[in-house]
């Protein structure tokens, strides 16, 4: 039967007593990891989130009826114990921090029993996720998701230093905001008092942090949550919450400095990480053509090698034609993998044509000098030895080719690359390789809705220098836009902001945005730019992807308390779920949900 806590207080957390505690008498409180009754004696695991300390009950020290209820004891029991703490009598534990000591109890109290678990609470669970999801409070009580969880919390924390003691202010801006269908589908949210208006949770804070810096605040941040109604990955989720900064009288160098400090700072303080700046920086273009990626991974090579010079004359006319339609044909080169087995090469080619390539071409470099081909026998002798010394192939080398528009032999190839060298084991799990990918281009053309579409959002500066040429070559203006890649993914990113009327009036004629359209959706932000708006630019790092990479898991959910699955559902709570008719009678809403 569950006791109550009346004058007991809490010593210290589990794992923060040590040797020099030793004889001090404590109270210490938590969950029954583990317990074994070896008859006169009850070793008992005691956790909490600092970790474990073991507890001996023995009757001479304890008494009868605290020893009854020691022997009693089961996994994910809430207790409390008072006792000594004494060095441990047996041999040490060296795989915890308190292996060297244990507590000698007085006394027990038990708090609250516990139902037989659902699954063990035990690091690395091999416990299906779905159910795992299911009894989150209970999976949030394994030790390596604890670490995760306080691992976000001191990245906030460090985060919050450096940015007020370089004279930023945290201010918030509004949850409930105005639908800007200009990228991601917003989430709705219906006005009772409005009928048939409904608000659109942010996507960013992006329109009210611009507000701010007209505002004269000049140096804003947020650690703010954020929704996006759009299908999820391993590392995405429908609410997520970004490092968003906004500052003024600056420009990409100012910005990137002071997120390079930052960055130095974060690593430092929580992974004990020594960061050397200034960071690299590579263009856009540059990032495409060498890794076929706007976010490369690189801690390993194989790069791209476009061959299109090599092969646009050749005899085999899947590659000849591409070149002659203005496509290009490009490869990569896995070091040492000529005898690659046929499934495995069947298997990336399955692969490649997932992401869109009619197919996959290969070349391998056999050690005993042959070459082992899918096409070389269209080719002459002196066109093998063309591509292979363009490929840098020597013997005991797989190459690997596509042969399409530019824009999809770069994703394609983007992705062998990454997948082959997990693969391979190819990376470093303990190194991380940050860049800075700048110069995006300001547009990209959309073949669905047939016209040039913001690569990031309307209010991005172009260079100047480009933008004579917006009307006749608007896909080759660069963006005065920058973001930050960690092991191959993007953990940040931003731009400088358009601050002058002409550039603005003119970018939203390239994007076929009204006068009136651009007013009706942004009016309240073009007005404010009437009354003096300084020249300003911000940043938004991914909290979550930056705690998932800081501890090393590649699934976005074991970062977040509560995340939500695939659909964008809450396993544990079962939201989103129906409502009340009088609910939805109240907002003036109707629903038909189509049979399934």
């Amino acid at each position: 039967m569950a006791e109550s806590m009346s004058g007991l207080h809490r010593s210290y957390r589990c794992a923060e007593v040590s040797k020099a505690n030793i004889g001090e008498k404590v109270t210490m409180m938590g969950w029954v990891a583990k317990s074994r009754n070896k008859g006169g004696i009850v070793f008992t695991d005691l956790r909490d989130r600092s970790g474990i300390l073991q507890v001996i009950f023995e009757e001479k020290d304890c008494g009868a009826e605290n020893f009854e209820k020691a022997a009693s004891l089961r996994s994910e029991f809430t207790i409390a114990v008072t006792g000594v703490i004494t060095a441990r009598s047996g041999a040490a534990n060296e795989n915890l921090a308190t292996g060297d000591i244990e507590l000698r109890a007085e006394s027990i109290r038990i708090l609250s029993e516990s139902d037989v678990l659902p699954f063990p609470i035990e690091e690395n669970s091999k416990t299906k996720e779905e159910l795992r999801l299911k009894y989150r409070y209970l999976d949030l009580r394994r030790p390596d998701i604890q670490k995760k969880i306080i691992t976000r919390s001191k990245i906030t924390s460090a985060v919050r230093s450096f940015l007020d003691s370089e004279g930023f202010l945290e201010i918030e801006t509004p949850i409930l905001g105005k639908s800007t269908p200009e990228g991601a589908r917003d989430y709705l949210v219906p006005s009772r008092v409005h009928p048939g208006k409904f608000y659109a949770l942010p996507q960013s804070p992006q329109l009210f942090k611009q507000l701010l810096m007209c505002s004269g605040y000049d140096r804003y941040y947020q650690i703010a949550k954020c929704f996006r109604d759009e299908d999820l990955r391993a590392d995405r989720q429908p609410e997520f919450t970004q490092i968003d900064m906004e500052l003024s009288f600056v420009d990409i160098d100012d910005v990137i400095d002071v997120n390079e400090r930052l960055l130095q700072k974060v690593f430092k303080d929580v992974a004990g990480i020594d960061i050397t700046l200034p960071l690299p920086r590579m263009s856009w273009q540059e990032a495409m053509d060498r890794f076929g990626s706007d976010k490369p991974d690189t801690r390993f090579g194989m790069e791209l090698v476009d061959i299109s010079d090599e092969v646009k004359d050749c005899g085999f006319g899947v590659f000849a034609n591409c070149v002659k339609e203005g496509g290009t044909v490009r490869g990569i080169n896995v070091k040492g993998q000529a005898e690659m087995p046929r499934k495995k090469i069947d298997a990336l080619t399955d692969m490649a044509k997932g992401s869109g390539a009619k197919g996959l071409a290969y070349m391998a470099l056999l050690p005993d000098g042959t070459v082992k081909s899918s096409f070389s026998k269209f080719l002459t002798e002196e066109e093998i030895a063309a591509i292979s010394k363009k490929m840098a192939g020597e013997p005991g080398d797989l190459l690997l080719f596509v042969s399409d528009k530019k824009k999809l032999v770069w994703n394609v190839l983007g992705q062998l690359r990454c997948e082959i060298a997990k693969q391979l084991e190819l990376i470093d799990p303990d190194r991380y390789d940050l860049l800075w990918v700048v110069d995006f281009p300001l547009l990209e053309w959309s073949d669905e809705e047939e016209r040039y579409k913001a690569t990031h959002h309307p209010f991005t500066m172009p260079y100047l220098e480009d933008w004579a040429m917006v009307d006749e070559k608007p896909g080759e203006v660069r963006a005065k836009a920058y973001d930050i890649v960690i092991n191959g993914y993007e953990a940040g990113g931003g731009s400088v902001r358009i601050h002058m009327d002409d550039v603005q009036e003119k970018m939203f004629e390239v994007l076929g945005i009204t006068k009136e359209q651009a007013y009706d959706r942004f009016g309240f932000l073009l007005d404010a730019f009437k009354y003096g708006v300084p020249p300003h630019a911000g940043l938004a790092f991914g909290l979550d992807r930056l705690v998932m990479l800081l501890t090393k898991t590649d699934n976005i959910r074991e970062v977040i308390a509560f995340p939500k699955v695939k659909d964008a559902s809450d396993l544990m709570n079962n939201a989103p779920d129906y409502v009340d008719d009088a609910q939805l009678d109240e907002l003036y809403i109707k629903t038909e949900v189509p049979e399934e």
